[in-house]
């Protein structure tokens, strides 16, 4: 067995590189460390060593965004099993294993020796995802983040919060859409969001389906019709709670394995925190699978809070 540790140097505090290299200097078991250096990277590293057919366990040491680079270079591969060290701020979709996710993963002994299971993936024109893919209000929301990121003097929550007033007080909640999503023929009318999960968790503290599940064929989907600034302020806590079967006439929600989308402008689209644009998008449950290992004990199965909020 080949254990692949991935870490992104950018991804998190400064200090936590420096952490995760004193845990592995303590490691009982052989392991090889590559640092990405750009966009990609990391994505290129598995499949580099993938290559040789011997079976290989790769960490990928950051955020959601380098789990999912990650996963798109193991998708489909038998003899490859991925896993995530919460080294990132948010690491989303690791939160579906409960409250203490980053101490459990950080027992990096107990993580190379756990189980695997093949966990299913969202095809969002033809890039893969493992967690949420969103478009709407929160993934302009989502996509702006990073440009005010890069302001002098503006925190991590001072951009989010800045890219928040923006799209909605400035922008407008709302944009046209057409949607075809099981039953539901939505033509070119204006709708606030559209998530597709898989995971569970995201955007920081959003859990729109709390019993969704990453190994059960499904992908559950939610389209939020136009809503006033009130409503919105009103909704968008009990969204994030997954109470959306509490509010069917704003609304619309399907289980099952596709959607397409289209509008006249440009689409923000955000998957496991990569953005992408385009005007047409298909979100559709991908042929491949991706196996995830996790330390024995570590549950993914909802609790029946999520199921019931």
């Amino acid at each position: 067995m080949h254990h692949l540790f991935i870490i992104n140097p950018a991804a998190g505090k400064k200090e936590t590189t420096r952490q995760m290299e004193e845990l592995l200097d303590k490691l009982s078991f052989p392991h090889q460390v590559v640092y990405t250096q750009g966009e990609g990277d990391a994505r290129r590293f598995t499949l580099e060593a993938a290559r040789s057919g011997e079976p290989l366990r790769v960490y990928a040491c950051g955020g959601d965004g380098t789990l999912n680079e990650v996963v798109n270079g193991a998708a489909g591969l038998e003899h490859v099993a991925v896993t995530n060290v919460p080294k990132g701020t948010g690491n989303d979709f690791l939160k579906i294993f409960g409250p203490d996710y980053r101490t459990v993963f950080y027992d990096l002994e107990a993580l190379a020796n756990g189980p695997q299971t093949p966990f299913d993936l969202i095809d969002c024109n033809g890039h893969l995802g493992i967690d949420v893919a969103c478009a709407g209000v929160d993934a302009r929301v989502a996509a702006d983040v990073h440009r005010y990121k890069d302001w002098r003097f503006v925190s991590g929550i001072g951009a989010y919060t800045l890219a928040l007033i923006e799209n909605i007080f400035f922008k407008g909640i709302a944009r046209p859409m057409s949607v075809q999503m099981g039953e539901l023929r939505w033509e070119d009318k204006p709708a606030s969001l559209l998530c597709v999960c898989n995971g569970r968790h995201y955007g920081g503290g959003f859990m729109p389906v709390g019993e969704a599940m990453p190994d059960d064929g499904v992908l559950d989907m939610l389209l939020v019709k136009q809503v006033s600034l009130f409503t919105f302020v009103r909704l968008v806590g009990k969204y994030a709670k997954g109470q959306y079967r509490r509010y069917p006439e704003l609304i619309f929600a399907h289980h099952g394995q596709c959607v397409s989308f289209s509008a006249r402008e440009p689409i923000t689209v955000v998957v496991d925190g990569e953005v992408m644009r385009d005007t047409a998008f298909t979100i559709r449950l991908s042929e491949k699978k991706v196996n995830f290992f996790y330390p024995a004990g570590a549950g993914y199965q909802p609790t029946s809070a999520d199921k019931t909020s």
